[in-house]
């Protein structure tokens, strides 16, 4: 594993940071994506739900509309932008509608990139999504695999680079150590995630009611703080380069990360 830390030039591209819920890409690549967004990248978010189960006092409707005010707002942060896929909470499933659904945003978004939830994680959604974005990609080259949508668009040029972002505390759903091909140092873009994720103000109540968290942000620092004691800087976000065939295995991410000016340590080998 390394630390991408960095200082040369590179085309700017268009990225894709796909998660479950609203948060979801803020907590787990938030410090990346400012660094990437502040290079001149385009960035999108986009979440497979607005997070419609996230309340224990308000219903589906009035919480998601809440929720994707939220979420837009903190793409806002670095100049994103954001829409959410409208699948909802707890229903996420690796099915066929579902992938021509995920397909028919990559052909809009149309990303050279992709940054998306990991294999194996702590809930079905994001498990779901890692499945349905990774299977979407090879998909969406493939003409005659038809979308249904109304006003679909054509077919991607080719597959998209796809990058897994490392889950919550680096572990697993058994608590194990997820892999990670490399980390970030996002100590200088630190800050902005954390305005990002102040965003969505309405998830503390739920976090405290139904998982116990008290203070989501002060949860967040404590996660991003210990990827970066791993990698041996004070913050960091981890991501696994996914490279099965016939996927595109040249660092994409690595060589864009740095475009990002540092006050400047070279390439951490771990």
């Amino acid at each position: 594993m390394v630390v991408a830390n960095l200082d040369q030039e590179t085309v700017s591209k268009n990225i894709l940071a796909i998660h479950a819920h609203p948060d979801d890409v803020e907590i787990l690549a938030g410090g990346t994506l400012a660094m990437l967004a502040g290079t001149g990248n385009r960035i999108t978010i986009v979440t497979m739900t607005p997070g419609d189960c996230g309340s224990a006092e308000l219903p589906p409707e009035e919480i998601a509309s809440i929720r994707r005010k939220e979420a837009a707002a903190a793409a806002a942060r670095i100049g994103a932008g954001y829409f959410c896929a409208e699948f909802r909470d707890l229903a996420i499933f690796s099915d066929d509608a579902s992938r021509r659904r995920v397909v028919e945003i990559l052909r809009k978004v149309r990303p050279d990139l992709i940054l998306t939830a990991a294999t194996v994680d702590y809930m079905c959604d994001h498990e779901a999504t890692n499945l349905l974005v990774r299977d979407a990609c090879f998909a969406a080259p493939a003409r005659n695999y038809a979308t249904g949508a109304p006003d679909p668009a054509p077919a991607t040029d080719h597959i998209p680079h796809l990058y897994f972002m490392s889950p919550i505390g680096g572990q697993d759903r058994d608590d194990k150590p997820a892999p990670v091909d490399f980390y970030v140092d996002v100590g200088r873009t630190f800050d902005v995630k954390m305005q990002m994720l102040a965003e969505h103000g309405s998830q503390r109540q739920w976090l405290l009611k139904h998982h116990g968290i008290d203070d989501y942000l002060a949860m967040t620092e404590r996660w991003t703080r210990e990827a970066g004691r791993r990698a041996g800087v004070e913050y960091a976000e981890g991501f696994l380069h996914y490279k099965g065939h016939p996927y595109p295995i040249s660092p994409l991410l690595e060589e864009l990360l740095s475009n990002v000016r540092q006050a400047s340590r070279p390439v951490i080998p771990m």
